[in-house]
């Protein structure tokens, strides 16, 4: 996978992504990251990237020239086409689901905004699609452009040690992750739930689902209700409230016709 980051501050961006997981990631070759100075492409003598915005108002607007030809630099560092991503507050908003789906990209040019922001022109002729990481507003792109390379990066192959270690994570699954405990087993008057020692993996398993979806629609009941329509026999079956005739059959109980009995 490759990244392309167009940005006034190079070394910000690698000094973050040469650390830790994406770090290694680089080392191995696994993740490309390629930073290009916008400033070095600008043709004025002082290598100026911005002016005042027409039709007056606060704050500057950066110039199409320096950020078209860093653009244009860029494309050809790779004969693999790229999908050109714009980090702003007016785009869509960076999901687990849309992280997933970048990840089928082979390589992505992102381009990092500044001050006001850049000439609209910039956006009409070259950018594919606009991403936001919240409603809010940032005084750069660096940041947003970081958070998305480290989130699509995770879930491609051979970044992280195994498939676990991302599949069962926040939002994976459109559920937030499960309460994780270490050693030692009591701290500070607090033990860890004795399922957990239990080695019954099936029941942990239970439990953690049920944990996943008591936490989702607490924390983030927005989340809980879309997962909850969109699997409403299992969340029903995880919180024991799967009609009894439907939970015998799960269970390959009862035949049409018998009485039958059963203890749940």
């Amino acid at each position: 996978m490759i990244f392309d980051v167009l940005t006034l501050f190079p070394e910000s961006v690698d000094r973050f992504l040469n650390e830790s997981i994406i770090g290694r990631a680089r080392e191995k070759g696994i993740i490309t990251v390629n930073t290009i100075n916008i400033r070095d492409f600008s043709l004025d003598k002082h290598k100026k990237v911005d002016d005042y915005p027409y039709g007056g108002g606060a704050g500057m607007v950066m110039t199409p020239q320096p950020l078209f030809d860093a653009w244009e630099y860029a494309v050809k560092l790779s004969p693999i086409k790229p999908k050109t991503i714009y980090m702003s507050p007016q785009g869509k908003v960076l999901t687990q689901s849309l992280v997933r789906e970048l990840k089928n990209e082979k390589r992505l040019i992102i381009i990092c905004g500044h001050y006001e922001g850049v000439d609209e022109r910039v956006l009409e002729e070259i950018v594919d699609e606009e991403i936001s990481i919240g409603d809010y507003v940032l005084t750069g792109g660096e940041l947003p452009a970081m958070v998305l390379i480290d989130a699509v990066s995770r879930l491609v192959d051979g970044v992280l040690s195994s498939d676990e270690s991302y599949l069962k994570e926040s939002h994976y699954d459109g559920l937030l992750e499960f309460p994780q405990y270490t050693r030692p087993y009591e701290f500070r008057g607090k033990k860890v739930p004795d399922i957990l020692l239990s080695g019954h993996h099936a029941n942990i398993e239970k439990w953690r689902y049920l944990k996943m979806l008591e936490r989702t629609r607490e924390r983030r009941p927005d989340l809980f209700e879309k997962y909850e329509k969109e699997n409403k026999e299992k969340v029903l079956e995880a919180f024991g409230l799967l009609p009894r005739k439907k939970r015998r059959k799960k269970a390959g109980g009862d035949n049409d016709g018998e009485k039958g009995t059963s203890g749940i």
